[in-house]
């Protein structure tokens, strides 16, 4: 899919890094980045109502797309939890083939963008066969997600995560488990090649490392992965349930954020995802280290997680971005909108994060697109010279923005409308959105319902 170099996008409004601005004509080059910006520009190129930066994903499961809306009734545990459901989504992948994840990939992908995304981290830890044995390209897996990703045309942080363990105390890999195990000498390998796969996508394309947390990795495996890892994005799941945090506790005797803290130099190009089991003293100390915050409000709700401590994170100058982990829903609005809703219910209170320069819908949007952008390893985040062409348009006739302006537009996306306002949507300079639909959506969707159709008769 090719970049729309050379062309000149022309917004009635648009973010700018300094505020809200009209009739801005932005012009992106060869390589998909900005690099032109015009003020009061006369109309020229194609033409759109609300120029906004469009965030990353920060942190996908592709494949649990395709459970969406199956572990809603209640099993034998006197209480569902997030370790009952953990349990029906092992079952479920068993069934999984390669063809299948590249499916469910690129529909998850188009949804995204057509949320108004313009980037993905995938968090991706499903490796081997059913049985736990590797296929004979033992980054086949990666090379379906990269796939799925040159038919979408979204810019991924691949991100392979290095599973060994199904606890702190090292037992083995559960059945539900076997997928995803290697130890790090194979990880190694599966990395290397999955990097090698990558440099068949476009140049914004970029490979991480996330080694999957504290209870599925030992203390040599997680060093051994930073040290991989280097200056790129590392990502890993942390103190995101009750149970997790007590396993922890039990086995190195501090908090998982306390033992991260005190044993590791967390710094800017870390993702720690969830968080929502944190004291105030994790959370100020974690919002210093320059870490991103990945937050993932809907799934976290669906999980009963808890609540992340935003408002504190937020005030100690923490970055966050957010993603949508299980999949369940993509829709950026509603991840924001849930994120916000979530402190005000916690604190009995309205307008949580917002400033007094700032609303809320624009404090949340600007640290999310600037966090997750961050995050996962993308120049972008801003409309500004220089940067990646992430860019979302909103419908500036849609009803519920109809005489709004300035940072009215964004509350009325995330508090009174939703991903229907989105009209356009570049990914590294690549115009995939348009007129709301993915430019591929049509073939994609078939392949997913294909898809789906054998799934059920093989569950």
């Amino acid at each position: 899919m090719s970049t729309d170099s050379g062309a000149t996008i022309f917004a009635d409004k648009a973010l700018l890094p300094d505020g809200w601005a009209k009739n801005v004509a932005v012009t992106l080059d060869l390589d998909g980045r900005i690099s032109a910006i015009d003020r009061d520009a006369s109309p020229a190129g194609g033409r759109v109502g609300i120029l906004l930066p469009a965030p990353s994903n920060l942190h996908s499961h592709a494949f649990q797309r395709a459970m969406a809306g199956m572990s809603e009734r209640r099993g034998a545990e006197v209480r569902d939890s997030f370790w009952t459901w953990r349990q029906i989504m092992f079952r479920f992948l068993d069934a999984l083939t390669p063809d299948d994840v590249e499916a469910i990939a690129a529909f998850v992908q188009m949804e995204m963008l057509e949320a108004g995304y313009a980037a993905v981290g995938e968090f991706h830890y499903l490796h081997h066969q059913p049985g736990g044995s590797p296929y004979d390209n033992l980054a086949e897996m990666s090379d379906r997600i990269m796939a799925a990703t040159a038919e979408t045309g979204i810019g991924l942080t691949h991100l392979p995560v290095l599973y060994q363990y199904g606890g702190c105390d090292k037992q083995t890999l559960a059945h539900g488990q076997i997928r995803f195990g290697n130890d790090f000498e194979r990880f190694q390998k599966l990395h290397d090649m999955a990097a090698g796969s990558l440099k068949s996508l476009p140049g914004d394309a970029v490979i991480g490392v996330a080694p999957h947390s504290l209870r599925a990795v030992d203390e040599a495996g997680l060093a051994s992965a930073v040290a991989l890892a280097g200056n790129r994005p590392l990502h890993m799941h942390l103190a995101e349930q009750v149970a997790e945090v007590d396993e922890v506790v039990a086995a190195k005797g501090k908090r998982p954020v306390d033992w991260l803290l005190a044993n590791h130099d967390v710094s800017q190009n870390w993702c720690l995802i969830h968080c929502t089991q944190m004291t105030p003293d994790e959370t100020t100390g974690l919002a210093a280290t320059g870490a991103v915050a990945g937050l993932c409000p809907i799934t976290e709700s669906s999980l009963g997680d808890g609540i992340f401590d935003g408002v504190r994170y937020l005030e100690n100058a923490g970055r966050i971005g957010i993603g949508s982990d299980s999949n369940i829903q993509i829709s950026l609005s509603e991840e924001l909108r849930t994120l916000e809703y979530s402190q005000r219910l916690r604190d009995k209170c309205r307008a949580s994060v917002a400033t007094r320069e700032k609303s809320t819908g624009r404090v949340l949007f600007e640290n999310v697109a600037s966090g997750s952008a961050q995050a996962v390893g993308r120049d972008a985040g801003s409309i500004a010279i220089g940067q990646r062409a992430d860019l979302v348009a909103l419908d500036g006739n849609a009803i519920d923005l109809d005489g709004r302006e300035g940072d009215e537009i964004l509350d009325a996306f995330i508090f009174a409308g939703d991903d229907r306002m989105v009209s356009d949507v570049w990914s590294a300079g690549r115009h995939v959105v348009q007129g709301g639909i993915h430019v591929k959506g049509d073939a994609i969707r078939d392949k997913y319902r294909a898809t789906m159709a054998s799934l059920r008769d093989r569950l």
